[in-house]
Formats: C-alpha cells, structure tokens, sequence
C-alpha cells in the first residue's frame, strides 16, 4: 500500500489529513483480519518517529521512508524527493527479501511511485485518486486554488499505468471516462467503508456527556479539512441567515473540527485566516467555536452529539465524514455534488442542496433544528443505509479486484 504524502496513522484534521488517511488505515486492519499482509509505504516526516510502526495490528506494518528533509512539505517539494522515496522502499523490501502480488496506490503521488516500482517488481497496480485535479480546477475561484499542471498530468499518465482504478462512486466513474478519457474496463466501482465497531449510534446525552456538552445545547457539527474547496464559508453565511430569521435556538453551537484554530498556525493557512475573519464580519463569534483537530476515537461522540453534520463543500469525490456521521445515527446536510450527491439520500438519510447557496442550507437547517421527531427518524434510517458500508462487505470487494489481477 502507498500513502506517500501523509501518514495512515496522522492526526486527522491537518492540511493533508482526512479520508484517505481513514480509508488506507482501515482497509489495511480489515485486509490484516483476513490474514493478508500489508506494508504501507508513507514518506517520514519526523525523524524522532519510529520508521516502522506495528499500530495497524495483525502484523501489517506502517514503513515511514526518508525521502528528503523529515518534515512536513508541499505536494509539489515531495515530487523532487520521489527517486529518493522509491529507493528506500526497493531497499526496505530487498533487505526482508520480500514480494508483493499487488501495489495498492493512493493519490497521485504513490501513482507515480507504483509505476516505478512496477518496473521492478512486475506486480500490478490497483490505483485510488481520492480526489481528481480536473475537478478541483473546475471549481476553483482563485487562481491558488487550482492545481499544478505537473499535478493533472501526472494523474492522465496515471490512468494508462494502473491495472485497475477504484472509483468511489458513478459519479467519479463518469467523470474519470469523460474528462479523462480513462479506459472505462479497468474502473471499478467500489466505495469506503466504515468500521461499525468505531461509528455506531449512542444516545445524545450520552454522548455530550462524553465531549463535555451540556445537555441543553444544541450543536451543529463540520468536520473536515480547512480548504476553500470544504465550503465553510456557505455555512458561516447559512448561520448569519439563520440568526436574522430568528431560528437559532439559545445555546447553539456550530463546532467546526480541522485545522488548528491558533493565531500562529493561522498564519500558515490563509483558509482558517479567512474563516476567522468572517465569522467576525457576520457577529456569529459567539456561536461558531473552532475546535482544531480531534482525536479518532472521539468522532463518535461528536457526531452522536450533533443535531446534524454539515458538508457545504464544492467537491467531494466520495464524503467519508458523511458516512461516518450517519453510521453514528446523525442525519447528513450535504452540497449535491460528486459522491455527496450519491451518498447523502435527499429527505431520507438527511438532506442535499445546492452548492454554494446559504439560503438553501439555512432552510435545512432550521428544518432539523426545529423538529426532534424528525431528526431522530432521518437518523435512524441514516444508521441503518451506513450499514451496508460496512468494511466487512466494502474489503471483500476490494480482496476480488486484488485476486483477479494475481490470476491473470
């Protein structure tokens, strides 16, 4: 497995941490249950971090590879440290006389890295993008927002070097074959999954207690990544509406979980810089707290506190917050767009509207804010579709695409 630019095992939240970290980690732990051996290959970013950590469990390994200065870096700085990166993988594996039957890639970077590695080992590729520069470009509004070329046209060499592409949903499916022309015989469509041992619903007191809320407040939730793309500012504005309408109840909450909220590291994300600002421009600092980023293990009690999770964001190749929020029992608003528009059942699990439209999300929101009895059945339903998510079902899908590419 390759997760070259950040680590299974980081806290998420971070600039580049969220659900590829999720997805890489736990597909690993299920693959491990089955007794298939994983070594995921992640460029070390700390030299005081052990370059081989055993935290996936049964034996499958997490191998942080020196490549370049051991600290953080940018998409497009790693990319000159790449040669570096396959030849301490290559040594890794020589030196413990390993073979691998299959590389499993994430994002454009371990793209890259599985094709040279290919040229060594012969094993097939299974590729993931996560996400898709050519969408991203289509909805960036500023020029810092659009990706690199370097970026895009790696990810076009990508498409002719895999064996097979895992697309999240149809909705990536599609814009894989008509954006990028890829080979639509070697997609598969096959979604994340979620662990119901960690995503489970529990009662809301419960779980206010457990993250220190009190009982009668009501929060709303985001989590996620502080990038233009996440669409916080829409929410931001969809509570300005929603004070001005006069259907914010006395102690409400939006708690926004990513990034960190310090002056000092704000300065190094001009994102959580803006955020900031506007929330002091609209007067809503006293209802909208950022938390920065939290532990794995305390989501569930995030999300089972919530009167609902929002994702405003303009581009969402799948939604893994999503999924975990309506594992936990907690009804989804969500932007119509990519795999949210898939994922998110409009009126059943929760609720989509238009991208980039506050009015719309306000209306939602105090449609769910206002009625209990609906919140709790919209909830129900959302628990019982996140089951058919499950990792259990999701890996044995996952475990076939392997087998059919060690057959041939």
């Amino acid at each position: 497995m390759l997760s070259v630019h950040t680590c299974p095992l980081a806290t998420l939240g971070g600039k580049d941490t969220g659900g590829m970290n999720v997805y890489v980690r736990d597909l690993t732990r299920e693959l491990g249950r089955r007794g298939i051996g994983v070594d995921v290959f992640t460029r070390s970013q700390d030299e005081h971090q052990p370059h081989v950590k055993h935290d996936l469990g049964y034996g499958n390994r997490v191998v942080h590879i020196p490549a370049g200065p051991e600290m953080p870096l940018a998409k497009t700085e790693i990319y000159d440290y790449l040669h570096e990166f396959v030849g301490g993988v290559r040594e890794f594996a020589a030196l413990e006389d390993l073979h691998y039957d299959v590389i499993h890639s994430h994002y454009w970077l371990s793209g890259v890295v599985a094709h040279e590695l290919q040229k060594f080992w012969r094993a097939p590729i299974v590729h993931m993008a996560h996400t898709l520069a050519v969408m991203k470009n289509r909805i960036a509004q500023r020029p810092e927002e659009r990706e690199p070329a370097l970026r895009v046209d790696s990810e076009w060499r990508i498409l002719d070097w895999a064996d097979t592409i895992i697309a999240a949903t149809l909705a990536e499916k599609s814009q894989l074959e008509l954006l990028m022309q890829a080979d639509s015989r070697k997609i598969e469509v096959i979604p994340p999954g979620v662990d119901l041992a960690e995503f489970h619903p529990i009662p809301m007191a419960e779980a206010k207690m457990g993250i220190g809320v009190p009982p009668e407040d009501t929060m709303l939730l985001f989590v996620g990544r502080i990038e233009p793309l996440k669409g916080v500012d829409t929410l931001l504005r969809a509570m300005k509406l929603l004070r001005d309408r006069g259907g914010m109840p006395p102690h409400l909450c939006l708690s926004i979980i990513g990034g960190d909220p310090s002056h000092t590291a704000a300065q190094d994300n001009a994102e959580m810089e803006r955020l900031r600002a506007l929330r002091q421009e609209l007067g809503i600092g006293d209802v909208v707290a950022f938390l920065g980023k939290r532990d794995q293990d305390a989501l569930n009690n995030y999300y089972a506190s919530a009167q609902a999770v929002i994702m405003p964001s303009h581009y969402e190749s799948f939604g893994l917050v999503a999924l975990e929020a309506m594992a936990c029992g907690t009804p989804v608003i969500a932007s119509e767009v990519g795999g949210l528009a898939f994922l998110v059942r409009d009126g059943e699990t929760g609720f989509t509207v238009p991208d980039r439209d506050p009015e719309a999300l306000c209306d939602k929101l105090q449609m769910l804010i206002g009625d209990h009895a609906l919140r709790a059945k919209l909830g129900a339903q959302a628990a019982e579709y996140a089951r058919g998510y499950a990792w259990t079902l999701i890996a044995d899908r996952i475990v076939e695409v392997y087998e059919s590419l060690v057959v041939k």
